[in-house]
């Protein structure tokens, strides 16, 4: 059901309200004075078709913990917990008085995600662009100027080895046909496990052969288990769990089959869609994740669009897909965008896109501006470690495109958060400066440079 609107808050002669409570100078009263919260009660109004059932959360109080999570990498759980400590959080949400009880319940968060979408997630984006021309951290000229790259968001998986994967498998087979209420004539459950360990000790002592011949004895295992269940498979009732047990054994089959070149391996059971990236990097030659545009003002390094490429697409096939989304959240079309060498071949014609190493036709200022380009990559280096954007811990494909966009927010909130403190520190030392000729000029008796200053 929609969401209600709350009530106006009456005075409570036991309660104190929290703009009592706290320092009205604080970085986080101001930006919850610079977001149009109205926007999410509008454009998130349509995600909510039922009027029947209990109503839904307020969206301020949501789209307020999402905002505090990526800004401060905290999972669902913490960042619920620590709103019921804090009262700068509390006032960020729109609450009037201080809560002792948890707002919502963890896994509310999870179900708004779902219900808004990647649209929903973007109307948050727009609003973090709009805050920070609000305070100055990002002006209008500067989204004239763009700089796209892209990165790899890693998946929230273990490393794969095939002896991992096989294991893994008939541990997942096992288990549903045990749910299910299958007899197995053998599900190695001692012999598995064991083996597992016996093919990584192979491997560290560079004994191959072993190691190969352990590996396919493993797979034997697992394949074992696998047509044990396709024999018994029409025992099951129909529902949800032939589903799933019906889901789990085509993956096994495809793990089963897959060879060491072939393209599209499945790297995961839990997350089939996960791609292997190689991106030329020394210390982590492949990573297993999705892709992700990024795209930053090219003065300044704010986040004005974010987007999941998964299928590990060209990167120059991108570059328009990254312009489309800039034009509609920032509603201007960036007249400059400047890539790098990746982006070769990228056919925009619609904008001027200037890539790094290029000699013709680059003026002075021109030059400038591609030497500015490189500051995008300690922007994605500080959204993998200040934010979350170093692993993905959303399901699938669409989890993915949420997570790359609220990452995206995080890394917005913590510039114009920065920014907000800084411009109070200036504040306060200009203040103590002019205090401080105050008092000079008192001592020395100069009474007219007193009056101007006082003015």
């Amino acid at each position: 059901m929609k969401p209600r609107k709350r009530p106006p808050e009456q005075d409570d002669l036991l309660r104190s309200r929290l703009v009592e409570m706290i320092d009205m100078r604080h970085e986080l009263v101001k930006l919850a004075a610079l977001i149009d919260w109205e926007v999410f009660e509008r454009e998130w109004a349509g995600f909510f078709p039922s009027h029947t059932g209990r109503p839904a959360s307020e969206p301020r109080l949501v789209a307020g913990l999402l905002y505090l999570q990526h800004a401060f990498a905290l999972s669902d759980e913490v960042v619920v917990a620590r709103w019921a400590e804090n009262p700068y959080w509390q006032h960020f949400c729109g609450e009037m008085f201080f809560q002792h009880r948890l707002p919502i319940d963890p896994s509310s968060l999870t179900r708004w995600r779902q219900r808004i979408g990647e649209e929903g997630v973007e109307w948050m984006l727009t609003q973090t662009i709009e805050a920070g021309k609000r305070t100055g951290a990002v002006k209008s000229n500067d989204l004239k100027r763009v700089t796209v790259d892209t990165t790899v968001m890693e998946k929230n998986i273990a490393h794969p080895t095939d002896a991992r994967l096989y294991e893994t498998a008939r541990c997942k087979l096992v288990g549903l046909a045990r749910e299910a209420g299958i007899g197995l004539r053998q599900n190695y459950n001692r012999l598995g496990p064991r083996l597992a360990v016996q093919v990584g000790r192979y491997a560290h002592a560079r004994q191959f052969k072993r190691m190969r011949k352990a590996l396919r004895r493993l797979k034997s295992y697992t394949g074992r288990v696998l047509r044990d269940i396709e024999r018994q498979l029409g025992k099951v009732p129909d529902g949800a769990l032939k589903g799933r047990l019906v889901e789990m054994i085509a993956l096994v089959n495809r793990l089963l089959a897959q060879k060491l070149k072939d393209k599209k391996k499945l790297y995961s059971l839990h997350e089939p869609t996960v791609d292997c990236i190689s991106k030329g990097k020394a210390h982590k030659r492949y990573e297993f994740g999705t892709k992700v545009s990024v795209a930053t003002t090219n003065r300044g390094g704010f986040v004005i669009g974010m987007r999941a490429l998964p299928g590990n697409p060209y990167d120059g096939h991108t570059l328009h897909e990254a312009l489309e989304q800039i034009e509609i959240l920032t509603d201007q079309r960036p007249q400059m965008a400047f890539v790098d060498r990746g982006y070769r071949g990228h056919g925009v014609e619609t904008v001027k896109v200037f890539i790094s190493g290029a000699r013709r036709g680059v003026t002075r200022t021109i030059a400038k501006l591609l030497r500015r380009r490189s500051a995008i990559e300690p922007m994605i280096g500080h959204m993998k470690t200040d934010g979350r954007l170093t692993r993905s811990t959303l399901k699938g494909t669409d989890g993915d495109a949420l997570f790359a966009v609220l990452c995206g927010c995080g890394h917005n909130i913590r510039m114009i958060l920065r920014h907000l403190r800084e411009v109070l520190r200036q504040l306060i030392s200009l203040i103590q400066l002019t205090c401080m000729i105050f008092d000079a000029e008192m001592t020395y008796g100069r009474r007219d440079h007193v009056d101007k200053i006082a003015a």
